[in-house]
């Protein structure tokens, strides 16, 4: 990234993009639709080539890049009107005697759905860790403090448990 910043050169834009737009597009998808999530992809491109002189060596390209997309993805909620309340404290109420629920029996489709059921901070928080964030790099990503990043985590799991565990029992 720090040598597209500096020169421009297409080459190493071609490069960012073998390396991080599976994984962008992956993000975004978990956040909105295929149909958004594409769009979001390509503008956020669009905005790497345009603001390329604004990234600083010490982040790390990846995290940039994600932060671009995820204020996009913002961007074209408030456009369309739909986006939800960024609300770091938003989480469904837990189910006391679900804690034991077995999880290794869950299938992606299931997975996605109890992923889907999630606040939009919570959803967002437990992808990027997926994608291999550090808390460090989420909290730049996202805008937010350490500690909220823990606390949305801490929920995301806790209703993600409680929401594959009554899907368990459904089946």
């Amino acid at each position: 990234m720090a040598s597209y910043a500096k020169s421009g050169d297409n080459r190493h834009l071609e490069q960012l993009i073998a390396l991080y737009s599976n994984d962008l597009y992956h993000y975004l998808v978990t956040q909105s639709n295929t149909h958004l999530a594409y769009d979001v992809s390509q503008q956020t491109w669009l905005k790497v080539m345009e603001k390329r002189h604004l990234y600083q060596a010490q982040t790390t390209p990846k995290a940039w890049l994600f932060k671009l997309a995820r204020n996009t993805l913002i961007d074209e909620y408030r456009k369309q009107q739909r986006f939800v309340e960024l609300d770091e404290n938003t989480h469904l109420p837990a189910q006391q005697n679900e804690q034991s629920s077995h999880i290794s029996d869950i299938s992606y489709q299931a997975f996605d759905s109890a992923l889907k059921q999630l606040s939009f901070v919570q959803r967002e928080a437990i992808t990027l860790q997926q994608e291999g964030f550090s808390l460090t790099d989420i909290a730049l990503i996202t805008q937010s403090n350490h500690e909220s990043v823990k606390t949305r985590l801490r929920y995301a799991k806790q209703n993600l448990k409680r929401l594959l565990g009554a899907n368990n029992e459904q089946a």
